[in-house]
């Protein structure tokens, strides 16, 4: 609303960031937007244009969003609701990465429901969990997974519908439930700014998956704010290989395209073979060229070892690095650190600098490298319009909390505390683009915001040379040690340089005399071998002695997570299991 907006425009003048004819022109913008304008409801505006790209064909915007409208009808008759509004009852879905994922997530949404992915990779406990926590009315699922989710859906007393991804491509016949109707928002909800929109679980590293509830004002300012800042446009078509239960895949690789009516070209799962054909192709006859990608830092070191066993010719090379320079407009990397070699690598490779940006599940994206200027390694830049991050450092008194502000910004300005330059602290968020609460866990929500409202990311950080860093996991990748506070984010990206290292995860051992010990947890290249005398006698060269590993792990492979990410915490009770735990 204005009212906040304007106690926005006071804080950044007491921050000395004197914007305010630029932000009421930014108010009055926003405002005069209906609330009503949503990503599926933008939809008719783009009704022939190509959306969808999959392994069953080409789906255009109108054909999605009639077959949506469909759906919403059957939600509404499987949910006996004759005033077209489920009034957020939660509709949890189960698809493959394609135009059936589009149209259960729209279907939800137009039924008035709250959509909640489910991820195809999850056992049937953790299905199960999900349902149950989220109190799920119905699911949808694709067919493919039909047998595995109806029965868990039974059992619970869950309704179901089932999806034919192959059929979504056909064009409807007289009479069936696929034809077009009017391409019309009306019946829907007159307001939806406050009503909840999604529900992603976190990855959690401790007890139980929580539900990050995001509404669809939220939502539409993750997406709008990601839009302006890199630049999207209808022209634009984006390759999908990511998982479509978590933030990345959803947000900025579907729903910011499918906002400015660009093409998502989805493929079934990542296959790196498929990625270069996709990256390089040349016949646009039916399909445009892929001109953004976006992926994790383990998706582009699987892209380099394919390319450096297959594409060994010097013309093939330079054919590579000339369709990726002059062809894709933007290359994006997150969800986890990306290791300085292999931005460096890539960069030689494709001509690309990778963008480096920062997000999670419960603020959308915070920080971002620019799309135009400088991006440096390891930086994640700074704020995204309408964002506002800090760097603090909170004490508890017996009173009430206190908080030290060592630095804090928006997309416009930053202020940093005299006299705390280059001081650590943890990395808060607030704007509109933060979550509405954790599902059914209010404590849970409450202990996760300071007393003024900020979002505790959980991040350390630092504000260095006009731009933000992560130095890693306030609990797992701040290792001490010594009396030094070591990041272990900085310890990989320097051991990744070794020539001998494929993939590596530092974590903090428990240790009665330092404190923690610097242990490397490594998977070194095919054919060689490495031993601790050697990486410890190569690190004396290149990282600081206190940071040095004095423990060396070797393991045929680093577990990680569908988004590339270690579980350090399991790490450390695998290697090392304290007695009695």
């Amino acid at each position: 609303c204005i009212v906040s907006r304007c106690v926005q425009c006071w804080h950044s003048w007491r921050l000395g960031i004197r914007r305010p004819v630029k932000c009421l022109r930014k108010v009055l913008y926003l405002t005069a937007l209906s609330h009503r304008h949503f990503v599926f409801t933008r939809a008719p505006s783009f009704a022939d244009r190509l959306a969808i790209v999959d392994s069953f064909g080409h789906h255009t915007y109108g054909q999605l969003y009639s077959i949506s409208l469909s759906l919403s009808r059957d939600i509404l008759r499987a949910l006996d609701c004759s005033s077209g509004d489920i009034a957020q009852q939660r509709v949890c879905f189960l698809c493959p990465n394609d135009a059936s994922y589009v149209v259960a997530q729209w279907a939800a949404w137009m039924s008035g429901g709250i959509g909640v992915p489910l991820c195809k990779s999850h056992p049937a406990p953790e299905l199960e969990y999900t349902l149950r926590d989220c109190e799920s009315s119905l699911v949808i699922v694709e067919e493919t997974f039909a047998e595995r989710v109806t029965s868990i859906a039974d059992r619970l007393g869950v309704k179901w519908l089932v999806l034919q991804s192959g059929s979504l491509s056909q064009e409807p016949s007289p009479g069936s439930t696929h034809l077009h109707p009017q391409l019309t928002t009306t019946g829907f909800p007159a307001d939806w700014k406050d009503r909840g929109a999604l529900i992603l679980y976190t990855s959690g590293t401790t007890g139980r998956p929580k539900g990050v509830l995001t509404t669809h004002q939220t939502l539409r300012h993750q997406v709008t704010s990601l839009v302006e800042l890199w630049a999207w446009s209808k022209d634009d078509v984006i390759l999908h290989v990511l998982p479509l239960h978590h933030l990345h895949g959803v947000l900025n690789k579907l729903l910011c395209p499918l906002w400015v009516g660009a093409t998502c070209v989805m493929l079934p799962d990542f296959n790196a073979q498929k990625v270069w054909e996709q990256l390089l192709r040349t016949d646009t006859s039916r399909t445009p060229r892929v001109n953004v990608f976006m992926a994790v830092p383990t998706i582009y070191a699987k892209l380099i070892q394919f390319y450096q066993k297959h594409f060994t010719q010097c013309h093939v090379k330079d054919f590579i690095h000339a369709v990726c320079k002059d062809k894709i407009r933007l290359m994006v990397s997150g969800s986890a650190a990306l290791p300085q070699p292999m931005l460096e690598m890539w960069r030689k490779l494709t001509g690309h600098t990778l963008l480096e940006r920062y997000g999670m599940t419960e603020v959308g994206m915070a920080l971002s490298n620019p799309l135009h200027g400088s991006r440096v390694p390891g930086s994640v830049g700074n704020p995204l319009p309408g964002v506002e991050v800090r760097i603090a450092l909170e004490a508890s008194s017996r009173y009430q909390p206190s908080c030290t502000v060592i630095t804090e910004s928006n997309s416009d300005q930053t202020r940093v505390t005299p006299g705390m330059e280059g001081r650590e602290g943890e990395l808060q968020v607030r704007g509109a683009s933060v979550f509405q609460k954790y599902w059914n866990q209010a404590e849970e929500t409450k202990e996760s915001f300071t007393h003024d409202g900020w979002f505790k990311t959980g991040d350390t950080a630092v504000y260095k040379n006009g731009r933000y860093w992560i130095l890693g996991r306030t609990s797992v990748d701040i290792i001490k040690s010594g009396g030094y506070k070591i990041s272990a984010l900085y310890v990989e990206r320097h051991l990744l340089a070794h020539p001998h290292i494929a993939d590596v995860a530092v974590i903090g051992v428990p240790d009665v005399t330092w404190g923690q010990k610097v242990t490397a947890v490594v998977t070194v290249q095919e054919g060689v071998s490495l031993s601790l005398g050697e990486l410890k006698g190569w690190a004396r060269e290149q990282m600081a002695p206190y940071s040095i590993p004095s423990e060396l792990i070797l393991v045929d492979e680093i577990p990680r997570n569908p988004m590339g990410k270690v579980n350090k915490k399991d790490l450390l009770k695998h290697f090392f299991p304290q007695p009695g735990k």
